[in-house]
């Protein structure tokens, strides 16, 4: 008789060391216990990743799902930002779409902090071409977005959708178009957040299935015109036409 595969989670410590982290954001004393954050934090995060390499071909072929592209680095980029913590006090993964870069299109995300869990996905800061190309593939898709943002189980496990707005309809869709509520949208993101505590549970990989799993078609869905090389080669020519100022704001 076959047994059930243990499904990953982390342990009480790993949430005491990034706690201890948070207090003490040091290259010197992270240094002195990096065997630590390797075995608490870094081993779990990277046996969740695997696992969902496996589990994502039943629900999200289209995502990448490796420890080597999902998993972020634990230092961070201080060059640009006021904040000098060399250190994140959290540890997370994304999961884009084959065939695009990192962070371009759709994908999903989660991350594990002393604060909480966080589950979710979408489509995060497209560029102006991009945004172009969805929008255009909404306006003529809308009963089948509409379907899987308005699904009752997807409201259930993540809400609605989320993510900011334009306050207006983007020139070139008209005002009382259909799909004009989702027109506005400059990112498309939902998700759920969990107590820190619920990294640690027997429930942790199930509950992170779950809201992945309500969250692939909306993925599937913002990368389509994307990984259509010829829609998005026609918009990326019409970019390189010169634009005034406002058409940037009104992204």
């Amino acid at each position: 008789m076959a047994t059930a595969r243990v499904r990953p989670r982390f342990s009480p410590k790993a949430l005491s060391f990034l706690r201890a982290l948070k207090r003490h954001n040091d290259r010197e004393w992270f240094k002195a216990r990096k065997d630590q954050y390797e075995t608490l934090v870094r081993a779990p995060m990277v046996e969740v990743i695997e696992r969902l390499a496996v589990d994502f071909k039943t629900f999200a072929p289209g995502l990448v799902a490796s420890p080597r592209v999902s998993l972020y680095r634990i230092y961070r980029d201080t060059r640009f930002t006021e904040n000098k913590a060399p250190l994140k006090t959290h540890v997370a993964a994304i999961f884009p779409a084959r065939g695009l870069a990192k962070h371009q299109g759709a994908g999903l995300y989660f991350e594990v902090s002393p604060l909480g869990v966080w589950v979710g996905g979408g489509m995060y800061a497209p560029e102006t071409v991009q945004l172009q190309a969805v929008r255009e593939h909404i306006a003529a898709n809308v009963k089948r977005l509409r379907a899987i943002v308005e699904a009752p189980a997807f409201r259930r496990t993540v809400g609605a959708l989320a993510g900011e707005r334009l306050q207006r309809v983007p020139r070139g869709f008209a005002s009382d178009h259909e799909a004009a509520e989702f027109l506005k949208h400059r990112q498309f993101l939902a998700g759920r957040e969990f107590p820190a505590t619920f990294a640690c549970s027997p429930r942790f990989y199930a509950g992170l299935v779950s809201v992945f799993r309500h969250l692939a078609p909306l993925t599937t869905f913002l990368n389509e015109p994307l990984l259509n090389g010829s829609q998005l080669a026609h918009h990326q020519t019409i970019d390189r036409e010169p634009r005034p100022a406002h058409d940037q704001i009104a992204k």
